[in-house]
C-alpha cells in the first residue's frame, strides 16, 4: 500500500462534546477528513504532571489520508485545549472501496 495515498483513522480525545464538535466540523469543512465521529462517555485514566488523573473525554475516530494528516495535526494543535492532545494515526490495512474511495475524494483538495 502507498503510503502517498492511503487512509488512516486518527484518535482524538477532547475535553467536551462542544469541543470534540468545533474540532470535527472545523476540520471537515477544510476537507482534512471525511468523517469524524464523536463518542461521547470516555472515562481516561492517564499521568499528568507526576499525578494520576481521571477525567471524562470525548473520544474522535477521523478518516482521512495519510497525505493529509500533517496539516489535519497541526491544526488540532492549533486548536486544542490540552498542551499535549492525543492525536494517534492508526493505517486502515482493509475496508469497503467504495468507502475509502469516498475519503480519498472528499480529502481532495
Amino acid at each position: 500500500m502507498d503510503a502517498q495515498g492511503s487512509e488512516v483513522v486518527v484518535f482524538v480525545t477532547a475535553s467536551s462534546h462542544e469541543e470534540a464538535e468545533k474540532l470535527g466540523r472545523m476540520i471537515v469543512e477544510s476537507r482534512l477528513a471525511a468523517c469524524a465521529n464523536i463518542v461521547s462517555g470516555i472515562r481516561s485514566i492517564f499521568r499528568w504532571d507526576n499525578k494520576i488523573s481521571v477525567e471524562n473525554e470525548c473520544l474522535m475516530i477521523i478518516k482521512t489520508t495519510f497525505q493529509r494528516y500533517s496539516e489535519l495535526e497541526a491544526v488540532i494543535r492549533q486548536h486544542h485545549s490540552y498542551t499535549v492532545p492525543e492525536i494517534i494515526a492508526l493505517p486502515v490495512v482493509a475496508g469497503s472501496v467504495s468507502y475509502l474511495n469516498w475519503i480519498k475524494d472528499e480529502t481532495s483538495k
